[in-house]
C-alpha cells in the first residue's frame, strides 16, 4: 500500500496544473499535504469581507461549497442553521495563522473591517479576535512569495507529545520540530503547532471553527489502512464521494484530544 501511495503522489506532484501548485503544495512522499480550515457560522459575510476584501483570498468553488484560496490552503466560511456552541478560544483547535509580508500595512486594515486585536508580540505578530470569536493569527514574514499565506493552527493539548505522536503515527511523512515552547509538525506548506496547556480544552465539533483538513492522494485507500491498521482512530464519518460538492471525497476523523479533521481529496484541483 505504502508502495502504491508513492505512486500517486509523485504522480500528483508533476501532472497537478501550475494554478493548482499556487494553492495546495504537492503531497509529501506519503501522499499528504495541508488542506483547509473550515468555519462553521451565522453570517459569512463579515468574515468574507476580511478574509477576501482585505486578506485578499480568491474566491473559488467544489460544486455548492464556496471556498477562499489562499496560497497553501483553502479558507471555508459556511453559513449554517445551528449556531456555534462557542468561539475557537477554548477549542483544542484554538487558531490559524498567516504569514503576511506587510503587517504594519495590513493591521489597521483588519481593524476598519471588523477585527479585534487581542495581543501583539513586537511589530511582527498579531493575534486577532474575528466576528463570530475566531482567533486568527497574523505573522510578518518578509520573504513571502505572495503578500498573504498559510503557516499553522495552533492546537492547545495537555500533553502536546502524545498528541503530537499521534499525528506521526496516523499521518506519516510529517516533519517534527519545535518553534520556542511549541512543538510542530509540518505537511509541506502547512504547520500543525502543539501548545502545552493546564485543562483539557473543548472539542472542535460545533465550534466557529469546527474543523482543520488534510488532502490526501487516494484518499479511499488510505482510509482502509488507517481502519485496518489504527483501529483506535475515532472516524466521525466514514469514507464518501460527495456529487453536490463536484465530486470532492472526503472523511472525517477526530484526534485524542478533540479536534475534528477532514480529509480530502479533490480540493488540490481548486
Amino acid at each position: 500500500m505504502r508502495k502504491f501511495l508513492l505512486t500517486l503522489a509523485a504522480a500528483a506532484a508533476v501532472t497537478l496544473p501550475q494554478s493548482s501548485v499556487a494553492q495546495l503544495a504537492p503531497p509529501n512522499s506519503d501522499g499528504i499535504t495541508w488542506g483547509h480550515v473550515h468555519m462553521f457560522i451565522g453570517d459569512p459575510d463579515p468574515l468574507k469581507k476580511l478574509f477576501v476584501g482585505v486578506l485578499g483570498g480568491q474566491i473559488t468553488n467544489a460544486g455548492s461549497l464556496e471556498l477562499i484560496k489562499f496560497p497553501g490552503a483553502m479558507v471555508i466560511v459556511t453559513k449554517t442553521r445551528t449556531a456555534p456552541t462557542e468561539g475557537s478560544d477554548g477549542s483544542v483547535l484554538n487558531h490559524f495563522t498567516l504569514k503576511v509580508k506587510n503587517l504594519a500595512e495590513l493591521k489597521p486594515k483588519l481593524v476598519d473591517a471588523g477585527a479585534k486585536v487581542i495581543s501583539e508580540k513586537g511589530k511582527n505578530e498579531v493575534l486577532f479576535m474575528f466576528p463570530e470569536k475566531i482567533q486568527v493569527e497574523l505573522v510578518e514574514d518578509k520573504s513571502n512569495t505572495q503578500p498573504v499565506m498559510f503557516r499553522n493552527v495552533e492546537l492547545h493539548s495537555v500533553d502536546p507529545e502524545k498528541l503530537r505522536a499521534w499525528y506521526i503515527k496516523t499521518f506519516p511523512g510529517g516533519k517534527a520540530g519545535k518553534k520556542g515552547d511549541l512543538l510542530t509538525l509540518t505537511y509541506t506548506a502547512g504547520e500543525i503547532d502543539f501548545k502545552k496547556v493546564a485543562t483539557a480544552q473543548a472539542p472542535s465539533k460545533g465550534r466557529s471553527l469546527d474543523h482543520m483538513g488534510l488532502e490526501i492522494v487516494n484518499l479511499e485507500a488510505f482510509c482502509k489502512k488507517l481502519q485496518a491498521e489504527h483501529p483506535d482512530v475515532t472516524f466521525d464519518t466514514t469514507y464518501r464521494e460527495m456529487a453536490q460538492l463536484g465530486g470532492l471525497k472526503l472523511a472525517y476523523v477526530v484526534d485524542p484530544e478533540g479536534t475534528r479533521i477532514e480529509l480530502t481529496e479533490g480540493f488540490g484541483s481548486k
